[in-house]
């Protein structure tokens, strides 16, 4: 094998990494400013784990770079302990502490803007909902759906997004869905539009036929479509864990680090667009998702700093560190289940 061979085939991997370590490292910067901007000390801010390769001592705090680029952690005073300093996050009144702990979702979610509207402001148009034509032989185009329908329902799910048509499509295995789109000025509801399927890792999805319109570029239609993509990128993520918990998508289909890893990589081949998009998501996946009240997550000390600043106590130590612990061995179990499922998907 060329040494050529050997590098497409790895800096797709790297590319893939150094973008996981960005958005880690943006989340961990966030709560690092916050906490900067709230007068609490920071012992260490690291770029990756493990062993160190090397640190700079700074005025207050020490900056490490570690050799495994699959993470990094801000380490402030007072953050996991009680501590006599004035410094101390522990020391900060909960509003403080609340704006510490939530920065690093909230730079996650900002960075997911940025990236959507790099997105869009790198198109040609703006994208719209509206059917522009079908594909040769559109199965659609049979059972009703017509050139310059605006489509605003897809089965139930309200549609305001090129991305939500695709969206709306990508959540039903069924080849039948009910569509509400515009006509001529008038609502019209489409019941049971057929369309082919195709088959991806054993489950059946249905296959978009068709072509949506585009709008010519302005900046304030950039700036609204971005800000609008932004939320449709948001409600993907709740939609996903709806599905999941409905029981439309099992364990098996989730994708921890080594599954996106792999999904990510092969977007590098494609086109740097497919790679921003997915950024985008997991960004704000990881942004949200760090929101939720889970043990061991930002959610959960958010959770218990809204429950102290409402009744004016906090949950005893001890019963803290055994949610903690225990929420926190959950998921590692789940993490090692996910892996595991992603690199058998691998070998397969």
């Amino acid at each position: 094998m060329s040494l050529n061979s050997i590098w497409q085939s790895v800096y797709p991997i790297l590319i893939a990494v150094a973008f996981f370590e960005v958005i880690i490292i943006i989340h961990e910067a966030g709560h690092f400013f916050a906490a900067r901007l709230m007068k609490v000390d920071v012992e260490e801010f690291s770029i990756g784990m493990g062993p160190k390769v090397f640190s700079i001592q700074g005025k207050k705090t020490k900056y490490s770079l570690r050799w495994f680029l699959i993470g990094g952690y801000c380490s402030m005073v007072g953050e996991d302990e009680e501590s006599d300093s004035e410094n101390a996050l522990s020391n900060k009144s909960v509003l403080q502490r609340i704006f510490v702990i939530a920065a690093g979702a909230i730079m996650n979610l900002i960075l997911g803007f940025l990236i959507v509207l790099i997105i869009v402001s790198s198109q040609s148009l703006v994208g719209t909902t509206q059917v522009a034509k079908f594909d040769e032989n559109s199965v659609s185009s049979s059972y009703g759906l017509q050139k310059g329908d605006v489509i605003t329902s897809i089965d139930g799910m309200r549609v305001f997004t090129s991305t939500d048509v695709t969206t709306g499509l990508s959540r039903s295995f069924d080849d039948k869905l009910d569509i509400t789109v515009i006509r001529n000025g008038k609502e019209v509801f489409l019941k049971g539009v057929k369309f082919d399927t195709e088959k991806y890792e054993g489950k059946k999805y249905v296959r978009m036929d068709f072509w949506l319109y585009g709008k010519e570029k302005t900046p304030a239609r950039v700036l609204k479509s971005a800000v609008t993509e932004f939320i449709s990128y948001t409600r993907m993520v709740f939609l996903s864990v709806h599905d999941i918990f409905s029981g439309q998508y099992g364990l098996n289909d989730l994708s921890g680090p080594v599954g996106a890893v792999s999904i990510v990589s092969e977007a590098v081949k494609i086109s740097m667009r497919s790679v921003l998009r997915i950024m985008a998501l997991i960004t704000v996946n990881v942004g949200l998702f760090n929101l939720f009240p889970i043990p061991a997550l930002d959610g959960w000390r958010l959770f218990l700093l809204v429950f102290e600043g409402i009744f004016k106590k906090k949950l005893p130590e001890k019963y803290e560190w055994i949610i903690n612990s225990v929420g926190l061995v959950l998921l590692l179990g789940l993490m090692a289940v996910i892996t595991f499922s992603d690199i058998t998907k691998l070998f397969r």
